[in-house]
């Protein structure tokens, strides 16, 4: 347990920042699932929308520092990539 007064105020912020940093990569991962999930039935129309929306919510999630840029970048790729083949497929 903390003893001065900084130390708890350090330990409030970080809560509150873990609670919204958590809740940041949850929207995220979520537009993620919708887009795999589009992916999956092969609607390739819905898998670009749910795409735009995947790679902007990753983008705005790195914004704000919850992960790594180039995180960020990898994901993006990686998703585009598994919309391209689906394309080359159909």
């Amino acid at each position: 347990m903390a003893h001065t007064l900084s130390a708890n105020k350090r330990i409030r912020q970080s809560e509150a920042r873990r609670a919204k940093n958590k809740s940041e990569k949850s929207k995220m991962k979520t537009s993620i699932k919708k887009y795999t999930s589009a992916l999956s039935t092969g609607d390739v129309q819905t898998a670009e929308t749910a795409l735009r929306n995947g790679i902007s919510a990753i983008y705005k999630v790195a914004g704000k520092g919850v992960i790594h840029k180039n995180q960020a970048a990898r994901r993006a790729s990686r998703m585009t990539k598994k919309l391209n083949a689906l394309k080359a497929i159909k």
